[in-house]
This record gives structure tokens, C-alpha cells and sequence, in this order.
């Protein structure tokens, strides 16, 4: 198997590579009767995409969705839903100078390891251009978690190299191309991001995603936790170099009377566990986040070896991202999603019968944090 595919009972298949034709997906296993019109998937792949500031890649894809399959006179069927997009802004002679050496910090060696032959072009199916089709899965996710659960689920970029938010304000994060929560530190940023760009360097970024209303049950207690899910789930995003659930990490320099969330007949006290206990939601706010690697394209050059095994000097040409967790933001929201809805579908076809079980604890008390 060439794990092409995750998910259970939603299962979601991707194709395609950076520089090829087309890019798609096929989403099997979403149930029939959900409302799904191409014009759906435009906001968020709008969000995800190249060329949206100066600091992005400035590739420009139309990202035009085709559904292909699976939805007949504007409602799902039941069946596969296939769904493509035309690559239309490939620069492969980008790549030329790459085709006999490996990029440090990129899967070329290992690509060419594993299957003795590579794509070079924008690292075909190594590319992050693959994510695009997560989002647009993630869409078909998203809508159905609203309209059967109420669940939302909204990600921000939490730290960009070594500047943090210093505050947060849920209304000012689309309104930026960082998507950051405060406002008042985009001229900040804007020079850093600047500054770096200009150098030929790259920076690493913190993208934390939250899912309100995701009911308590879903998820599974040994193999199947949700956290594990989630964790698997956000780790198969290029880029991705660690992720925490809930404070993560930071729980080492905390003691247990800090960390565990107690109870009151009102609500949860606190939410350092993430929304899970025992891999399954409690019913607070699952909060997921993740660490992104400074960008390995970059013009400052590198040390490495070319397919010779001979000594050689990398300089990455083209359109890259200064910072590739900027447009992290929707393809973590996606793959958040796309695992809930799979749990709420297991969850579904084996404790269907349980229903609300006394007593239900609110989610939180006041911020619930």
C-alpha cells in the first residue's frame, strides 16, 4: 500500500503531483443528501493559495474545483465523490538545476531511495501543492459538522519565528494574509517578513486550529484515539515537525493539580488536556497545534551530493514561501475536519444507540482555559 489514502469510514484518496496536469481526490463514505455546489470550495482554497501577499509563493492557480462524481442535481449521493483541479501555472524549467542533486532539507533523497526514481519538478508529490485537495475535502467536512453537529473549526498562526501574538481578536485574523490574531503587530510583521524574504532566508511558524462543539464521545479509547488521530492527521502536512494537544509541552513543567481540568456541575474548570481524555472528546474545545520547519527552498546556498555521490552546491530558484506555515492555516482546519467526521461517523455506526448519557458537563467554564 502506498498510504495514499486515510480515514475509515470517510476515507479520503489523493492523486496528482506539483507539476503535473491535474491534482485531485476522491472522498468516499461522506453520506448522501449534503447540499455541494463547486462554488463552495473557492473561499477556502482562496485561503490556502499562492499569490495571495508578497509573502507567499507567487505561483498563481486558478484552482477551479470539477466535481467529477458522487453528487447528482446539487446534493451528494452517497457514493465516491471524485474532485479535480487543473494545474495551470507550472514553471518546471525552475527545476532544471536541481534534476541530478538533492535539495537539503527536502524528500528528494528519500523520494529517490525509496522508488530509485523522482519527480524534481516543484518535488512532485512531495510538493505542499498536494495539500490543496485536502482542503478541498476539508470543505465537504466542515459542511457537514455544521449542519449535523454544530461543530466549528477555525485555525490561526499562533507565533511566526520568534513573535507571538500579543493579543487575540478572532475578528482580525481573516483580515490579514498572516492569519494573525492581533491586528496591531502587522506593520511587525510585515517588516520581518520583509527583511526575511530579502535575505534568502526562511522561518518556521506555530498554526494552532480549534473545533467548538464537537460533542463528548467521539473517538476511540486504545487504537483509535482521537488525539492519535488528530496527531497522525496534522504530522502528514509537509513541513510538520511536531504537534501538541491541548498545552502539549508545556504540560512537563506543570504539576497535576495545574494540568488536570477539573469538574463542576457548571462546566470544565480549565482545558489543558485539549478537549481529550482518554483519546476520547470530552466536549470542551479540541485545540490542536503544530510546528512548521523554516521553508527548505531558499536562495542561500547548501551543501550536498548529487546522484554521483559527488560533492555539490544547491540554490534553490523559483517561487517559494518565506514561511510556509502562513497558508497552513486551511489545510490544518481540513485535516481537523476531515478526522472529526470520520470519528462522528464510526462514533455513529457503533454507539448510535447510546445517546445523551447523564450527567452532560458543559464544556467550560467562562474562557475555559
Amino acid at each position: 500500500m502506498s498510504s495514499n489514502t486515510f480515514g475509515k469510514l470517510l476515507s479520503v484518496t489523493t492523486f496528482g503531483e506539483s507539476h503535473g496536469p491535474a491534482i485531485g481526490c476522491v472522498v468516499d463514505g461522506c453520506p448522501p443528501g449534503l447540499a455541494l455546489e463547486a462554488s463552495e470550495f473557492r473561499a477556502d482554497l482562496e485561503r490556502r493559495a499562492t499569490g495571495r501577499s508578497r509573502h507567499t509563493s507567487q505561483r498563481r492557480e486558478a484552482d477551479e474545483i470539477e466535481i467529477l462524481s458522487g453528487v447528482y442535481e446539487g446534493v451528494t449521493t452517497g457514493t465516491p465523490i471524485a474532485l479535480l483541479i487543473r494545474n495551470v501555472d507550472a514553471r518546471s524549467k525552475d527545476y532544471g538545476n536541481i534534476l541530478e542533486t538533492f535539495r537539503p532539507g527536502h524528500a528528494d533523497y528519500t523520494y529517490w531511495q525509496k522508488y530509485g526514481v523522482r519527480d524534481p519538478r516543484g518535488g512532485g508529490r512531495s510538493s505542499a501543492r498536494e495539500t490543496t485537495m485536502r482542503v478541498a475535502a476539508g470543505v465537504i467536512a466542515k459542511k457537514w459538522l455544521a449542519l449535523r453537529h454544530g461543530v466549528s473549526v477555525r485555525g490561526h498562526v499562533a507565533q511566526i519565528g520568534p513573535l507571538v501574538p500579543r493579543g487575540f481578536d478572532a475578528e482580525a485574523i481573516e483580515g490579514n494574509p498572516f492569519f494573525w490574531p492581533d491586528a496591531s503587530q502587522l506593520p511587525e510583521l510585515e517588516a520581518y517578513m520583509d527583511a526575511l524574504r530579502k535575505s534568502g532566508d526562511s522561518v518556521g511558524a506555530k498554526v494552532t486550529v480549534v473545533a467548538d462543539g464537537v460533542p463528548a464521545g467521539w473517538g476511540e479509547p486504545i487504537y483509535g484515539k482521537l488525539d492519535g488521530e488528530l496527531a497522525a492527521a496534522m504530522m502528514s502536512i509537509n513541513a510538520v515537525k511536531g504537534v501538541e494537544i491541548g498545552d502539549g509541552f508545556d504540560a512537563v513543567a506543570q504539576r497535576g493539580t495545574q494540568h488536570r481540568d477539573e469538574l463542576s456541575t457548571d462546566g470544565f474548570l480549565s482545558n489543558h488536556a485539549g478537549g481529550i481524555l482518554g483519546g476520547i472528546a470530552s466536549g470542551q474545545p479540541v485545540v490542536v497545534s503544530m510546528a512548521f520547519k523554516p521553508t527548505s527552498s531558499i536562495l542561500v546556498p547548501g551543501r550536498s551530493v548529487d546522484r554521483a555521490g559527488q560533492p555539490a552546491e544547491v540554490v534553490t530558484k523559483g517561487r517559494h514561501d518565506p514561511c510556509v506555515g502562513i497558508r497552513a492555516v486551511p489545510i490544518a482546519e481540513a485535516m481537523m475536519a476531515l478526522v472529526l467526521m470520520d470519528q462522528a461517523l464510526r462514533h455513529r455506526a457503533q454507539c448510535g444507540d447510546v445517546g445523551e448519557v447523564p450527567p452532560r458537563i458543559p464544556g467550560s467554564v467562562g474562557s475555559g482555559a
